[in-house]
């Protein structure tokens, strides 16, 4: 993306200030979606991706903006510069995302792009559109540990001013056991690709086993994208996605995003990211009850999740 595409775009964001609001959440097949989304589902559901995209899913704050700039880096061979071409959210589109206008669609960026693309999306595995599927696209899914992915997503709704008011902690907890958040339940979404994962060629990656050893992950998604970069590159890499410089990196820390969307006064998007900051939010009761209705809910399959490294 040009340079003049990107002022047009920011320009974009900033005319469409007036009607930016907290936008209500509307169920598309039992999955809490942002008005704007699910008034578009038909056009979205219908996406017709190229076999060589990949495609990068999540549930929201589970690592998503990491892996996509670990990708851009192993496709463009560690160039930190060719990197910061665009901030993330224009080099790998939300596929989902629509936001009032002039401000363009997720789906608007994706057909100014030429394949192969990467794109992003936090939607449940049922509602991604088939034609991935159908036509093979290679797929990373990243998952967090419930704990430490509710604590960041819970600051991340205090400064995201597009979406529903999270309210106090004492209340967002039980929404989020109970899937009514954006982008629905933790548990499902982390199921519904777990379970596919064989069938549809799915890498499927922990966040904590990143932040352990980010150099075999970055080597693991390496291989799966059939790519062969140096040992030198992958050291490079491995330092330019490390929390503090993509912290640091205007292309990646989402300080692009006008306040009147992301207020980074309330929190900072990349705010902590660390494994185990679920122990400064929660009291002994709400970890029972929370500790109670995970086993109730994962139940049914052996997803090896950490809480701690």
């Amino acid at each position: 993306m040009s340079e003049e595409e990107q002022l047009s775009y920011s320009e974009a964001m900033e005319k469409a200030s007036p009607s930016i609001t907290r936008f209500p959440l509307i169920p598309i097949r039992g999955v809490p979606l942002m008005n704007l989304i699910a008034n578009n589902w038909d056009d979205i559901w219908a996406f017709r991706p190229d076999p060589s995209d990949l495609l990068i899913a999540t549930y929201p704050k589970a690592g998503t903006t990491w892996t996509q700039e670990i990708v851009d880096l192993l496709l463009h061979n560690g160039d930190a510069e060719a990197c910061r071409r665009a901030p993330t959210y224009l080099r790998s589109p939300c596929l989902e995302w629509f936001s009032p206008p002039p401000i363009p669609s997720g789906l608007d960026l994706l057909k100014t792009m030429d394949p192969p693309r990467i794109i992003k999306t936090h939607l449940p595995f049922h509602l991604v559109p088939p034609a991935f599927w159908e036509n093979k696209c290679k797929t990373i899914y990243v998952a967090r540990n419930a704990k430490d992915n509710m604590v960041s997503y819970y600051h991340f709704e205090k400064m995201n001013l597009t979406a529903p008011e999270p309210g106090p902690w004492e209340g967002y907890m039980p929404k989020f056991m109970r899937g009514e958040l954006s982008w629905g339940s933790w548990y499902d979404h982390v199921k519904g690709y777990w379970l596919e994962r064989e069938k549809k060629n799915i890498l499927y990656l922990f966040y904590e086993d990143m932040k352990e050893n980010p150099r075999r992950e970055v080597e693991r998604i390496m291989r799966y994208l059939d790519l062969s970069v140096s040992d030198e590159v992958i050291s490079r890499i491995v330092e330019l996605t490390s929390f503090k410089n993509m912290k640091e990196n205007p292309m990646t820390d989402y300080s692009c995003v006008p306040v009147h969307m992301f207020d980074q006064t309330i929190s900072p998007f990349m705010r902590k990211g660390i494994v185990g900051d679920w122990r400064n939010h929660f009291t002994p009761e709400q970890l029972k009850t929370f500790d109670e209705d995970y086993e109730k809910q994962m139940k049914d399959v052996n997803i090896p999740f950490r809480t701690n490294i």
